[in-house]
């Protein structure tokens, strides 16, 4: 008879056995489909959490240009990255704030160069905003997509004092009058810093800041184009080391600032990297417990059917030939079992995701610098420009979903544990003579 057909009658004839095995292989197709399906979804939430947390490095030097920040834009190592470009301008039809409150001084008094104004290239990547200190109140921030734009972000004050708001047109005048800009206001701020006590300069008050696109803060700029600092984004601290050695490459070693900020980074990518190592630990614990108790398994029932082996043995039956009647049982088992194993993750494996990636990265904001410095001298302005506390960026919520990949891992760990549950008993049992199986069954 054929050694197939054979194993058929055995399950059927077998029943409650058969169930018994059924429920051991659906408990373990489960639990490492559940490891690969965590793993998977803490892979994909870690990636998404690296594009929008990342680690922010501030680099700044002295002769900083927006041509050497641009430089510094590395393919594949940096995600996102900003300049700041710090001008002066005067207003023009509107008043800026004085150090008396908006209501004093009258209409104002037009101070020389009574604005600061700052040139970004994304501005959501500056720090006070990156953190969540200072927020967009109406209208948006500047991206890379108004490099050529004629726009402006205003701070509150400013427009409340003016009755300004998004879609008014702000008009600027360079310091030395030769210059003009036209911007169209698209979002309004609010910087969380008071106004001073004391009097102080017009450009040193918060109210008085507005950012625009890098080309306008070139036009407004009377001398050399000096970028401040510049923030890039990257995917990991252990990026930080590259980012380092082609900002000395670029920039020069003598004088350089950079600093790392990674606590972000630790708040919330760190514990997506635990899940995933505790999905692999539980995969290979799975996969070792589910071979040594299948084998167990299969030893009983070989050791119980020890007549039917020297029987069949007697009749002339090729050794490999009962090694395969067992390797077909267990294999058809396993088969229904990855299929119920396969429903219940499709059901429930979006539950298990949410339970153990939470994606609402709730780090812990306190008062105190994270950052840490690379080499390099000097601690001037980029040594202040590191902001506390974690930025409010909600993570996407982990997807979990059963993909071919995934069942077949789980159909050939499957299949790879029930070879050895099979062979490595079975073998120890044909290696008797026919008679002394006869024997031990009698």
């Amino acid at each position: 008879m054929n050694f197939v057909k054979r194993a058929g009658l055995s399950l059927s004839g077998r029943r409650s056995r058969t169930a018994a095995l059924l429920g051991v292989f659906v408990v373990i197709c489960a639990l490492l489909l559940g490891g690969f399906l965590l793993r998977g979804a803490a892979a994909r939430q870690e990636a998404d959490a690296q594009r929008a947390v990342g680690v922010d490095v501030t680099v700044g030097r002295k002769g900083l240009t927006a041509d050497l920040a641009d430089r510094l834009d590395v393919p594949g190592l940096v995600h996102r990255y900003t300049a700041e470009l710090p001008v002066r301008a005067v207003p023009r039809g509107f008043t800026p704030l004085t150090s008396g409150g908006p209501g004093a001084g009258g209409g104002g008094r037009r101070e020389r160069g009574a604005l600061e104004v700052h040139g970004v290239r994304d501005l959501g990547l500056l720090l006070p905003f990156s953190y969540g200190s200072t927020r967009i109140t109406s209208g948006r921030g500047i991206g890379p997509g108004d490099a050529g734009a004629h726009v402006a972000v205003i701070e509150r004050r400013l427009a409340e004092r003016n009755g300004l708001a998004v879609g008014d047109t702000l008009r600027l005048r360079s310091t030395g009058g030769r210059r003009s800009a036209v911007s169209r206001i698209v979002g309004v701020f609010r910087d969380p810093t008071r106004d001073p006590a004391r009097p102080m300069p017009s450009h040193m008050l918060p109210g008085n800041l507005l950012y625009v696109p890098m080309a306008t803060a070139r036009r407004l700029g009377t001398g050399p184009a000096r970028v401040d600092r510049a923030v890039y984004r990257i995917g990991s601290p252990d990026r930080a080391e590259r980012l380092h050695a082609e900002a000395a490459r670029v920039l020069g070693g003598g004088g350089l600032r950079f600093t790392v900020n990674d606590k972000a980074y630790r708040d919330q990518v760190r514990p997506i990297q635990r899940v995933g190592a505790f999905a692999d630990l539980v995969v290979h614990v799975i996969a070792l417990a589910g071979a040594l108790i299948l084998s167990l398994l299969v030893t009983l029932q070989v050791r119980e059917r020890r007549g039917e082996l020297g029987v069949l043995l007697a009749l002339g039956e090729k050794k490999w030939k009962l090694l395969g009647q067992h390797v077909v049982e267990v294999a058809a088992v396993a088969l229904p079992a990855l299929a119920l194993a396969a429903l219940a993750g499709a059901l429930g494996g979006q539950r298990v995701g949410d339970a153990f990636l939470d994606h609402h990265g709730d780090g812990d904001t306190d008062s105190r610098s994270s950052s840490s410095s690379g080499s390099g001298s000097g601690s001037g302005s980029g040594s202040g420009t590191v902001a506390a506390g974690a930025p409010d960026t909600p993570l996407a919520a982990p997807t979990v979903r059963v993909g071919p990949a995934d069942l077949g891992r789980v159909a050939g760990i499957a299949l790879g544990i029930s070879l050895v549950a099979t062979v490595v008993p079975g073998i120890g049992v044909l290696r008797l003579h026919p008679r002394s199986l006869l024997l031990d069954a009698a």
